[in-house]
């Protein structure tokens, strides 16, 4: 598997460059956005596996930036971020088609482990893809 690309999103910037650092020592690429719109916009100029999203966020909220997300790039994985008192949008996360959701503050092999998963989804989503079309390839030949 190719080395995971992750997008932190959250709008308090000392936890996303803390913990930028922390997954980078253990050889995440990671990109940042400080807002669900800067997030939008540099996911669709970068190549992104795994987006972690915080749940509440000035503007657009990452409920509204999940659903954005999804219906632009439904391959992409997303693991929702949120204190407790957002546990409901967690879930309603979940109903649009996030992967999962951490609690804050979260434990970082905690969160390291939902993104492998994350990507690991992906890989497989994106390798059920390449190989339905072979098969659409093979059976237009007439092999």
């Amino acid at each position: 598997m190719e080395k995971i690309r992750m997008m932190l999103v959250d709008d308090e910037e000392r936890f996303l460059s803390t913990t930028q650092k922390l997954l980078a020592r253990k050889g995440y690429d990671v990109v940042t956005a400080a807002s669900g719109a800067e997030a939008l916009e540099k996911i669709r100029i970068q190549n992104i596996h795994v987006v972690i999203l915080d749940v509440k966020m000035p503007g657009m909220d990452g409920i509204e930036t999940l659903k954005n997300m999804k219906s632009a790039y439904p391959l992409i994985e997303v693991v929702m971020l949120t204190a407790h008192a957002t546990v409901e949008s967690a879930i309603e996360g979940m109903r649009f088609g996030a992967f999962d959701y951490l609690m804050k503050p979260c434990d970082m092999d905690q969160l390291i482990g939902k993104v492998n998963e994350a990507a690991r989804k992906k890989q497989g989503h994106e390798e059920k893809i390449r190989e339905a079309h072979v098969k659409e390839i093979i059976s237009k030949r007439g092999f």
